[in-house]
């Protein structure tokens, strides 16, 4: 990923490059939760993850569907991190609605990957579709960013069409 890009732009490429997500939620006792969660973007502002219903991070968007999600690079060298920070809500995808999700959301996405079957959605399987719609988003942005730093790391919004 590169630096050079508008934050805009840097935004995109960021959530296009990586599958996981970092997905905060709260739990019962106002302490916050994350948990990683491998995920399929729709466009930038819909993310699609399966997990179980039974997971406390899926109970906790039942209960609160308000979340903060961090997608990021785990591997880049230190000193060239680059985040993008969203807000949203969450929820689990309806079943009326799972066969037209499932088509963005379980599609392959990179080739070593085989679709999921969604027959392990439905029903009494022990897996569900969850989506977050993204109300904002923002990046990070270096101190040292030659253009937008300011000597110190901070967020920047984006908007992301």
């Amino acid at each position: 990923m590169t630096t050079e890009l508008e934050p805009a732009d840097r935004a995109r490429e960021i959530i296009e490059a990586n599958r996981y997500m970092t997905l905060g939620t709260v739990e019962p006792d106002g302490r916050a939760r994350v948990s990683p969660v491998y995920y399929a973007p729709d466009g930038h502002s819909v993310l699609y993850w399966i997990s179980s219903p039974a997971a406390q991070h899926s109970r906790n968007v039942a209960e609160r569907p308000d979340v903060s999600i961090v997608v990021f690079d785990s591997q880049a060298p230190i000193g060239q991190a680059q985040a993008v920070y969203m807000t949203g809500h969450a929820a689990l995808v309806p079943e009326s609605d799972l066969d037209d999700c499932a088509e963005v959301a379980c599609r392959a996405r990179f080739p070593e990957q085989q679709p999921f079957p969604l027959d392990e959605l439905r029903g009494p399987a022990p897996f569900r579709l969850y989506c977050a719609d993204v109300t904002e988003h923002e990046i990070h942005v270096r101190g040292s960013d030659p253009v937008h730093g300011t000597g110190i790391d901070r967020r920047m919004g984006v908007t992301l069409s």
